[in-house]
C-alpha cells in the first residue's frame, strides 16, 4: 500500500484542510503515516501569515530531499508563490493552493505516471467548492471542525490572507447544518465553525434584506439552525470573529443558545486608535471595548481571548502602553502575541518598519508577562468551583489522568478512581462534572464528581432565555 505523511503548519483552517486531505488520500488507497521517513508522498501544508514562511519551507524541503518521496506543497505559501516555488526551491513535485486541494489524488496519479512538476493554484470564485468531513462512524473525533466560508474581504493592512485565500465565499446554511448533523450522528460532541472572519457569514441561498447594514450578517441565524437541528450537540464554538460583526443578533444568540461556548476569541491587534486606523481594522478602541462588554453582559461568565501585534510601523512606546491598558481593561484570559513582520502584497509594506527588533521583543515580553498574570489570576479564581468538562482523552499517551475543556475553554486535568461507578465509561466525548482543586500555570486540576454520555435520543435544552437589554448604544456604534 502507498503511504503518505502530512505535515501541517498554521491555523485551525490548515488543520481542517489537512484532515480533509487525509480523507482524500485514504479514499485513494493511501495509508497515512506519522513520520516522513519511508513515506511515498510527503505533503507540507503551509502558512504564510508570519515572516520567513518561504525560508522555513525551503529548510523543511532541504531536510526531506534525502528521502525518496514525492514532495507536495499545499496551503497559503503554495498560493502565494505558485510557479515561483518550483524555480526557487528544488525537490518540489507539486504546488497546490487551498482552493485546489480536491485535485490532490489526481495530481499524485499524474506525478506517479511521470508528469513534470505541477502547479494548481487558482481561486474558485465562480463556483466555490468546500471540502466536507465525510463523518464516517468511529472515525470522527469528539471535537470536529466545520468550515462555513473561505477568504476575507477585510483588507487589514498587515495581512496576507486576502491574497492567499481570496475574497469571501460562503457555504449554504443547508450544507453546513447537514454536515454538523452528520458529524454529531457519527460521534462528535463539539463542533468548531471556521472562517477567516467567521461571523461575517452570509447564506448565498438567502439574500440579505435590501438596505442592510454592511456589518450585519446571517451568522447568528446559522448558529440557531445548528442548535435546533443537532439537538444532541454538547458544545458549539467558532473562530475567528471580527469585532465589526459582533451584532445585536449574535449577542442574543450568546444569551439564548445553551451549547454556545462561554468563550470568544476576539482579535483586537492594538489598543491605540491611531495604530488601529493604520492597520485598517475599521473600529476604535472604545467600540471594541463596548462589544466585549456586550458579549459578557449577554452571557455572564463568558471569557475573552485575543490576538495582538506589537511593533506595527510607527507604533510609539506610548501607543504600545495603550495596548497594555486595553488588555487590562478588557481582562483577556489569554492572547496570541506577535511581532509585526512585513508580508508580501500587503498595504503595510508602504509604511516604514521603523520599530527596532529589540524593541519589538521588549514589547512582546511585556505583553506576555501581563497576559500570563491575568491568566494566573483567572485560573486561581476558579479553585473551589465546579465546571462541566468535555473529555478529550488522556492527558498524554499512557497516562491515567484525563483532560478536557470547560465551556470557557480552560484545560482541566483529572483522575477518575478505578472503583468509581462511572470509571469504565470515561473516554473522549464524555461530559464530566468536575470540582476544581488546583490552578496550574496554564490549566486546572479537578476531581470528577459525575459523568454523563450524551445521547442522540435525549434532546437537551437548546435555549437559555434572559430578559435583559443586550446591546447598549455604544455597542452598536
Amino acid at each position: 500500500m502507498k503511504t503518505a505523511c502530512l505535515v501541517t503548519f498554521g491555523c485551525q483552517m490548515n488543520v481542517h484542510d489537512s484532515q480533509r486531505m487525509e480523507e482524500l488520500l485514504r479514499a485513494d488507497g493511501f495509508e497515512l503515516v506519522a513520520e516522513p521517513e519511508g513515506a511515498d508522498v510527503i505533503i507540507l501544508n503551509t502558512c504564510s501569515v508570519r515572516e520567513k514562511a518561504e525560508q522555513k519551507l525551503r529548510s523543511e524541503v532541504g531536510r526531506l530531499k534525502r528521502l525518496d518521496a514525492l514532495v507536495v506543497v499545499t496551503g497559503c505559501v503554495a498560493q502565494q508563490e505558485g510557479e515561483k516555488l518550483l524555480s526557487r526551491v528544488s525537490h518540489i513535485d507539486a504546488v497546490i493552493g487551498p482552493d485546489n486541494l480536491h485535485e490532490l489524488p489526481a495530481v499524485l496519479r499524474e506525478l506517479e505516471g511521470g508528469a513534470p512538476p505541477l502547479v494548481r493554484a487558482q481561486f474558485d470564485t465562480e463556483a466555490p467548492r468546500f471540502l466536507v468531513n465525510e463523518a464516517a462512524p468511529g472515525a470522527v473525533a469528539s471535537s470536529a471542525y466545520v468550515t462555513t466560508m473561505k477568504g476575507c474581504d477585510e483588507r487589514c493592512s498587515f495581512c496576507i490572507v486576502p491574497y492567499t485565500r481570496g475574497p469571501e465565499r460562503y457555504r449554504s446554511a443547508d450544507d453546513i447544518v447537514a454536515e454538523v448533523a452528520r458529524l454529531v450522528s457519527a460521534g462528535a460532541r463539539e463542533v468548531v465553525l471556521l472562517g477567516q472572519t467567521v461571523n461575517s457569514y452570509r447564506d448565498p441561498a438567502v439574500p440579505m434584506p435590501e438596505g442592510a447594514d454592511p456589518d450585519d450578517s446571517q451568522f447568528a441565524s446559522l448558529l440557531r439552525r445548528i442548535v435546533e437541528q443537532a439537538p444532541s450537540l454538547v458544545r458549539l464554538r467558532y473562530t475567528s470573529p471580527h469585532p465589526r460583526h459582533v451584532t445585536p443578533d449574535l449577542l442574543r444568540a450568546h444569551a439564548e443558545l445553551a451549547p454556545l461556548a462561554e468563550h470568544v476569541h476576539l482579535p483586537v491587534q492594538s489598543g491605540n486608535d491611531r495604530v488601529l486606523k493604520r492597520m485598517i481594522r475599521r473600529y476604535t478602541r472604545s467600540e471594541f471595548v463596548a462589544r466585549a462588554d456586550a458579549l459578557r453582559k449577554a452571557r455572564p461568565g463568558l471569557v475573552l481571548t485575543t490576538d495582538v501585534i506589537v511593533g506595527f510601523p510607527g507604533e510609539t512606546a506610548a501607543e504600545f502602553d495603550d495596548t497594555l491598558s486595553l488588555v487590562r481593561e478588557v481582562g483577556f484570559c489569554g492572547l496570541f502575541g506577535f511581532k509585526y513582520s512585513p508580508r508580501p502584497y500587503t498595504p503595510a509594506l508602504k509604511l516604514r518598519d521603523d520599530v527596532p527588533e529589540e524593541e519589538k521583543q521588549r514589547r512582546l515580553e511585556a505583553l506576555f508577562e501581563l497576559s500570563e498574570q491575568q491568566l494566573r489570576d483567572h485560573l486561581l479564581s476558579l479553585v473551589g468551583t465546579r465546571a462541566t468538562v468535555l473529555v478529550e482523552g488522556p492527558s498524554k499517551p499512557g497516562s491515567k489522568t484525563w483532560a478536557g475543556r470547560t465551556q470557557r475553554n480552560e484545560i482541566v486535568h483529572f483522575e477518575a478512581q478505578p472503583d468509581a461507578p462511572f470509571a469504565s465509561s470515561l473516554g473522549a466525548g464524555a461530559v464530566a462534572t468536575v470540582e476544581v482543586v488546583r490552578a496550574n500555570k496554564h490549566s486546572l486540576e479537578g476531581r470528577v464528581e459525575s459523568l454523563s454520555l450524551p445521547s442522540a435520543e435525549r434532546p437537551r435544552a437548546a435555549y437559555r432565555r434572559i430578559a435583559l437589554p443586550l446591546v447598549t448604544e455604544a455597542a452598536k456604534s
